[in-house]
């Protein structure tokens, strides 16, 4: 997969930074419309701490925001949104299929469906391997 954007890249597009910047590169981009998106999980990101000790998942919340994440890339690589944030308005029909462990590369892909005044919808999905491990529709308000 050869990177679009790197972690200093994505930087230039959405505010979140470390701990909080959840995707570490993007391998597609289409501004406005999708993304795609790499997250390699590791063992030394704080949420294995507690999550579980001798047995570290991943959040599906953390999941979630990896796509909402690669999401904004897309919308804020647009010209007319550059400079701007997206916020969650919603999630609706999350579910998650699979855990996700220490040592997984996680892809995340995530189109804009509609986006009406400054809101809009978008679809995500994170795989592993190929298999689906979650997939969400999310809500956001441009500001």
């Amino acid at each position: 997969m050869e990177t679009i954007l790197d972690a200093a890249a994505i930087q230039k597009i959405i505010p979140h930074r470390y701990p909080m910047l959840l995707i570490d590169k993007v391998v597609e981009l289409e501004p406005g419309k999708r993304a795609v998106a790499i997250r390699n999980v590791t063992i030394h990101e704080a949420t294995f701490q507690g999550h579980f000790p001798g047995n570290p998942v991943l959040p599906g919340v953390s999941l979630i925001e990896s796509m909402a994440q690669t999401g904004a890339v897309a919308l804020l690589s647009e010209d007319q949104f550059k400079g701007k944030t997206a916020y969650f308005g919603g999630i609706k029909d999350a579910k998650f299929r699979r855990m996700v462990k220490p040592g997984d590369q996680v892809r995340l892909e995530v189109s804009l469906e509609k986006i009406k005044g400054p809101v809009g919808l978008a679809k995500g999905s994170a795989t592993v391997d190929d298999k689906k491990a979650a997939t969400a529709e999310l809500t956001f308000i441009i500001s």
